[in-house]
């Protein structure tokens, strides 16, 4: 069992609130729109990271952190990605990467919008986390977190935070 943060453009914020959303949790996903590398190491430092580059990272951070990253958590395949669309929308680099590995859970940010869908044409959950940090047209900050058990997710739970 597996207890997973995820979030997505932070834009440099890694905050006490987002460490204390975060501190039961055994790794953190980051869907890209990091920041900067610093903020990926400090997220790092706080918990273990996986994390992909999003179009507002800078060229350092593409070259730690990969456009789409594909990987297994317990029994779940897992595809994570910055510009992923929704489904029946995804962006067309989504679907091949999709329709090549087959993830139960695809998870994408960029659109600073919260949204947990189940999408029956590839049999996975999609899951973007909204914008967690403190930049963009978001009023709301969030954020979420989920238990990986086998190949069950439950328990996810959402954290909102006015934007300060």
């Amino acid at each position: 069992m597996k207890r997973i943060g995820i979030l997505s453009d932070t834009h440099g914020t890694f905050d006490d609130t987002l460490r204390d959303f975060f501190k039961e949790v055994d790794e953190i996903w980051h869907a890209g729109d990091i920041g900067s590398l610093e903020l990926a190491d400090r997220i790092a430092a706080f918990k273990p990271l996986r994390a992909v580059s999003g179009n507002i990272d800078g060229g350092l951070t593409r070259r730690v952190y990969p456009a789409f990253l594909s990987f297994d958590c317990e029994g779940v395949r897992v595809l994570m990605t910055h510009i992923g669309g929704y489904p029946r929308r995804y962006d067309p680099r989504a679907v091949a990467k999709i329709q090549e590995l087959h993830p139960k859970l695809f998870i994408a940010g960029h659109s600073h919008i919260l949204k947990v869908v189940y999408d029956p044409v590839y049999d996975l959950l999609h899951v973007n986390p909204g914008a967690a940090g403190q930049y963009g047209l978001h009023k709301v900050r969030t954020a979420v977190r989920l238990v990986i058990d086998g190949t069950e997710m439950r328990d996810m739970e959402v954290g909102e935070w006015q934007r300060g």
